[in-house]
């Protein structure tokens, strides 16, 4: 099948582009490398029936007739999409309409990646994919939180007035290998801080909580909606249920490590949710799926990689 990875060479895009090229398939990495990293995907060049473009998917779309269009193209972590957030915003919006008018043209199944943030800081525990959110649409997180809310609606929109074939997966906490180690979220944080014998920076008192699922299971039930015609209009939350709070992370990279440097207690940011646990009955239910890849299991990899990154630089 062909298929268009709009922000192919992020974190997340780059392990979708290899396992569909793994699978067989023609695969289209669309990227503006705003986030995105083209050493997330030099080792794709290798495969004859991959193509990297460099393109915003908020300004005029090369031509392409793809089978399947995977929407990851936002930045992702507060520290990018503060830094970039107008360039989130269109992304979330003008690229999102951009890449459902070219599914509807081609006839294309089209998947647009959300995030557990439209679920902002909830009220509803675990969420639910019936859960509507808590969010605050003019805060400092608001240029994530709500465009991606946007490009949730304007998906339902054309497959209401166009019948694009189309389905919505809310990603909760993802971590593992590509991941930036200086991209501001709490996994490569709390790793670079403990390679670098330095305290982990845990924010507020941190017992809010967390969900974090490894990439590869996160890949595997993205892949399996995104090639299930039979749930357009489907909406599924992908994550894993284990909750732990900040500090019992901190505690597993550290053993990981072996780092020494302690913690370091730092202020919290705005919006910032209290509470974060997918309730994953649904794409459970219909596929199958539940992730395999332990928090111990995951870190360890997870701190293997950052490792050799460190002994490159």
């Amino acid at each position: 099948m062909r298929v268009l990875v709009a922000g192919g060479a992020g974190f997340i895009g780059s392990h979708v582009c290899r396992t569909l090229l793994d699978q067989g398939h023609e695969v289209t990495c669309l990227d503006n490398f705003v986030t995105g990293r083209s050493t997330n995907v030099d080792m794709l060049e290798d495969y004859p029936s991959f193509q990297l473009i460099e393109a915003d998917v908020s300004q005029e779309l090369p031509k392409l007739e793809p089978e399947l269009i995977l929407h990851l193209a936002s930045p992702a972590s507060p520290i990018h999409y503060k830094e970039h957030s107008i360039e989130t915003m269109l992304s979330n919006s003008i690229g999102t309409m951009h890449l459902l008018q070219l599914a509807t043209e081609v006839g294309a199944r089209f998947l647009f990646a959300s995030t557990s943030e439209v679920y902002g800081d909830p009220l509803e525990h675990p969420q639910t994919e019936k859960y509507w959110g808590n969010v605050n649409p003019i805060g400092p997180r608001a240029c994530y939180d709500e465009s991606k809310r946007f490009g949730e609606a304007i998906t339902f929109e054309f497959r209401r007035k166009h019948q694009t074939n189309a389905s919505l997966v809310r990603i909760f906490n993802t971590y593992g290998e590509r991941m930036n180690l200086a991209d501001g979220r709490v996994v490569p944080a709390f790793v670079a801080a403990a390679l670098n014998n330095e305290p982990l920076p845990v924010h507020g008192a941190g017992t809010q909580t967390r969900s974090f699922c490894y990439v590869s299971d996160l890949v595997q039930a993205m892949l399996l909606v995104a090639f299930d015609r039979d749930a357009d209009g489907e909406v599924f939350n992908i994550g894993n249920p284990h909750e732990i709070t900040m500090l019992e992370l901190a505690e597993e990279v550290v053993k990981a490590t072996g780092a020494s440097a302690g913690i370091e207690f730092v202020s919290r940011g705005t919006d910032d949710p209290e509470r974060r646990k997918p309730d994953i009955s649904k794409v459970k239910a219909r596929y199958g799926w539940e992730p395999v890849v332990g928090l111990s299991e995951g870190i360890g990899r997870t701190v293997e990689y950052f490792k050799g990154t460190l002994a490159r630089t």
